[in-house]
């Protein structure tokens, strides 16, 4: 069996979880998500439990367990306790606000780009004296989180000759040298 697949998923409390046929809905105290999933894979709520299970060993049915037990776990996770993205906006004069569901970002271009937010996301932008802004998104949604962070980041990656743009807080860049240092180095 899958590693994954076969771990059972707990509930925890406040969180419900329903099946019907190939449809799962989850509900809990931060939202509710529902997903559709293959019909050869079955799910059963057993005993405070989520339990995936697949019909035979085809690779694709290998493949389908462990992924639906990953995305069903998420869903569960997102509903109590949510998820939460960090990104930095590191160059001179880059800045990032928030208005609602409007990000409005200044990253060095000759206008502002006004990014807004789909509904289930919610984002706060901090600025400290000496430090990078930084901007928080938090959603119960992890698929729909991490699309949003990766456009975000689109929007202006990080230079690799000055570390410049929108990274994730944490994310280490190699930075190369650039063409100064090729000639001192005969």
């Amino acid at each position: 069996m899958s590693r994954i697949g076969k771990l059972p998923i707990a509930i925890p409390k406040g969180t419900e979880v329903s099946v019907n046929k190939n449809v799962i809905n989850v509900k809990g105290p931060k939202g509710a998500l529902t997903r559709t999933i293959d019909a050869d894979i079955t799910v059963a709520v057993e005993d405070g439990h989520v339990v995936v299970k697949r019909p035979s060993d085809q690779k694709r049915h290998k493949a389908l367990h462990g992924l639906y037990r990953s995305l069903i776990n998420n869903m569960v996770i997102g509903v109590s306790q949510g998820f939460k993205t960090n990104q930095e906006i590191v160059g001179v004069g880059f800045k990032v606000s928030t208005q609602g569901q409007m990000l409005d970002l200044t990253l060095g271009f000759s206008h502002t780009i006004i990014f807004e937010l789909p509904k289930d996301i919610k984002a706060s932008s901090t600025t400290e004296k000496g430090k990078a802004p930084s901007l928080v998104l938090e959603s119960h949604d992890k698929e729909l989180l991490g699309m949003v962070s990766s456009k975000i980041r689109s929007l202006r990656k990080p230079d690799v000759y000055k570390g410049k743009g929108v990274r994730y807080a944490g994310e280490q860049l190699r930075i190369k040298a650039g063409k100064s240092a090729a000639g001192s180095a005969k």
